[in-house]
Formats: C-alpha cells, structure tokens, sequence
C-alpha cells in the first residue's frame, strides 16, 4: 500500500501564478493547497504535515525571506521552493544557504519547478531520487540508438566514470538514469545536480554539505550531494559549467571520494559512482584555459556521445507517439491522432531543440487538437532539391531543377486526385482526404471547386517523381 504524499502549498499573492503553479502540480497528481499571504501559510504549516512550500519572496506583510526565518525559528523543517519575479544574486545565495530547496525566477520553467518539487518530495533537500524500474526511457529502434544502447549495456555494470556528451535537448539525462537502471547500485540513490543552476558562493555547501553555524544562514546541518549519493550514482549534470577555481575541490573528491562539509574539519568518505554529461567541447574549453586538463581526463573515462535527432529521423514516429500518450496523460486532453502528413511534418524539420523541443511541439498540439488530428506549427524544410525530368520542349541533354507553372498545377491536381479515391472521396473525419494531406477540410473543398474535380473523373494513376 502506497504512503500519500502530504499537500503542496503555495504561497503567491499574484492569482494568476497561483492558479498557473495548482494547474502544473494538479497535473502531476499532487494536491495542492493556496495562500495569498505569508501569514496565512504560517498558520497552516503547523498544523499538518507538508510535502513542501513554493513561496514568493515578495509579499504584503510578511515576506518569503522573512518566513523561511520564522520557521526555521520555530523548528519547522519545511521544505521551501522560491518562485519570484525580482531575484536576484545575493538574494539567492541568502536563501539557499538558509537551507531553501530552489530560488526560480517569473516566468519560471515548467520542468526546473517539477525537478525542485522532486526533490521535496525526495525527502532529501537538493537532490533527485530515481529508483530502478523495469522498463527503459531510451525510446528508438535507429543505429545510432542500438549502438548508444549496446555501449551502455557495456559500461553499466562497472563502475567507470562516464561522460555524456551531445546537444541540447538530446536526451543525456535520461540516458544517466538507464546507465544508473543497469548498474549494480540501481537500487541505491541516483542524484542529479544541474552544475549551472548552483550560485557560485553554494557549490562547496551544494556538493559536500555544511554544519549549523558554518556561516550566516546555516540553520542547521545539510547533507552535500557525495553523501546523499553514498552507495549509488552522482551525476554531474552540465558539468562545464563549474567555476574554474572550485573546479580543484571536485577533482580531489572526485579521486579520493573524500570531503569534508563546510564548516567541519572531519573528513567523510562517499561511495558513489559518476556520470556528468555536458553540451560543450571539454576538450576545446581545456586549450581555452576554462577547464582544468586533469579534471578532464578524470571524467573523459568512458564518452559516450547521443547523436542529435536531426541524425535519427526514423525515430520520430516511436517519439512522437510516445510523447502524445503522455502529454494526453499529463494535460489530462483527450488523445490527438497523429496523421500521415503531420509525421512527413515531423520529418523534414530539422529540430534545432532536439528531442526537448519536439516534445513542447507535441504537448502543444495534443492541447490544439482536442481530440482530433494534431497539427504541428513549424517551418517547412527542404532538404534536398525536388528532381525535375526536362520536357519534350526542352534542348536535348538538359535539366531542370523546377516545375513551371503549369506543371505545378497538374502535379497537384494529380496528387488530389490519388488521395481522393484512395479515401473514396471522403473530405474530413479520420483517414479522410483532409488529414491525409495535412490540411483543413474547407481548404480541400475549395481547390476540389477551383480544380474542377468531379468523382467520375478517374484518378491518375501515379504522381509523378
């Protein structure tokens, strides 16, 4: 029997984010209780039990800072998410140091509030827990894909360092979590720490932890993500983002899996295993003198590099029905059905976003299309040049690289033609001559007039190449 999850609340006094943050997190299947002041929430929280706290800094009476005070005066541990429109770096750095999970900015990332809500519920502030399921998150049947997936199944038995490398949005957090899925420590605690969302003064506090009393702030003790990881995997996510100065303290844990928290003169062992990943050249950031050459080649172990998705079209369709289940699921929108002409769409877009942004495009479709066909907002690519046979009129030996007026115009009538007996001259609904051509019912009716289509006029037998 599963253990309910306490409430979230949030603490806003603008109606707008409230009602955006309950949305998000209803979504995900958590309850979520709201408070338009600080007072009021004070009140609440000791009363039951919380899973955690999105609170805004600036409030009226009582501010977000001065309430995350007051509890840690009056001994409530609650777990407390930042969510404001006038942040800034000192002020960050005050409030993560006093122990608060995250500090986001208006408008915030969907994904950065759900990873910091993770983390809440974890139990464990600054970390992410994943536990080993039976089922993997890599989804695609390309070679590139297979050959990702074999070296993984290499790898993931040692305990080698890895590095992820590749784009934006290409996928290397999930390919961590298979890495970790197939590991000996699947069952133990992977953490995942965003090495560019850590505010500089925080990464020693962030990475090994502190003591009460270590600095202005330190409430209480907090434990690093080495000692959260023990025993499992710690992985360094955009690990080219750390400092150059502080990158010589993680080297040093890196190779002793030694530490010590701030403010503490013992010294603890951590038994973790590292995966980092990152979307720049290391090697080129090391000749630039922004990256430490032996912190390099103690993570440059085993590279493994995820190809981005412009090199593994044949993989959108398995994406994209993937990722129109789940937006179905998450929206709570009913299931869009993803046509012949939408995937041709998929297909010749080169997804400068990766895999992240063919997801947003799905989500917004599958909210578009209630329903019905999804339809996909994005520019069309041409990737190569359409080959065009010269005509009897031209010069013997010639070529043309394009399609004159006429010619155009009898393509497309011939392709209208195909699609309508291959439907039986049905316009609109599922498997119609309008889904299949990706475009509006109205929009076919009107060349079907202007062409001059009748039924009885019988199709051509092939559209030309």
């Amino acid at each position: 029997m599963s253990v309910p999850i306490p409430p979230i609340c949030v603490v806003d006094d603008d109606a707008g984010i409230r009602e955006a943050v309950e949305g998000l997190l209803r979504a995900e299947g958590f309850e979520v209780e709201l408070f338009a002041s600080a007072q009021r929430f004070a009140a609440r929280a000791r009363q039951a039990p919380l899973s955690c706290v999105v609170l805004d800094v600036e409030l009226p009476g009582l501010s977000g800072l001065d309430l995350q005070r007051e509890l840690a005066s009056a001994g409530l541990d609650v777990p407390i998410i930042f969510l404001t429109g006038h942040g800034s770096i000192p002020m960050s750095v005050q409030a993560m140091k006093a122990g608060a999970i995250e500090f986001l900015t208006k408008p915030f990332d969907a994904d950065d509030l759900l990873g910091a809500i993770q983390q809440a519920v974890s139990g464990t502030h600054s970390v992410e827990l994943e536990t080993k399921n039976g089922t993997t998150d890599v989804i695609g049947e390309s070679r590139v894909i297979r050959q990702t997936l074999s070296r993984i199944q290499m790898v993931a038995p040692t305990d080698s360092t890895v590095l992820i490398l590749g784009e934006t949005g290409t996928g290397k957090e999930v390919l961590a979590k298979e890495i970790h899925r197939c590991s000996r420590r699947a069952e133990k605690p992977l953490i995942r720490v965003n090495c560019a969302s850590i505010p500089k003064d925080l990464y020693e506090s962030e990475f090994f932890g502190h003591v009460k009393g270590a600095f202005t702030g330190a409430f209480k003790d907090r434990v690093g993500r080495f000692e959260a990881a023990d025993g499992g995997t710690l992985f360094l996510d955009e690990i080219g983002e750390i400092p150059l100065d502080l990158q010589s303290k993680l080297l040093r844990a890196l190779q002793e899996r030694q530490f010590e928290r701030v403010g503490d003169d013992r010294t603890k062992r951590a038994d973790v295993r590292i995966i980092a990943a990152t979307n720049r050249d290391l090697g080129a950031e090391v000749a630039a003198g922004r990256f430490r050459e032996d912190l390099y080649y103690r993570l440059n172990v085993f590279p493994l590099e995820i190809a981005p998705l412009r090199d593994r079209m044949e993989d959108i369709p398995l994406l994209a029905r993937h990722f129109m289940e789940l937006a179905a699921k998450e929206m709570n929108c009913p299931r869009a059905r993803l046509t012949p002409a939408g995937l041709a769409m998929l297909q010749n877009y080169h997804w400068p976003g990766n895999i992240r942004e063919l997801r947003n495009v799905i989500e917004r479709a599958v909210i578009m299309a209630q329903g019905g066909a999804a339809e996909f907002d994005l520019p069309i690519t041409i990737t190569e040049p359409l080959p065009v046979k010269s005509s009897g009129e031209e010069p013997s030996g010639t070529e043309r690289d394009f399609l004159t007026e006429p010619e155009m115009l009898k393509r497309e009538r011939d392709n209208l033609l195909v699609v309508l007996e291959k439907t039986g001259w049905k316009i609109k609904g599922a498997d119609g001559a309008a889904e299949l051509l990706g475009i509006k019912p109205t929009t076919l009716l009107s060349r079907i007039k202007k062409m001059g289509l009748r039924r009885s006029e019988p199709a051509a037998r092939r559209v030309p190449a």
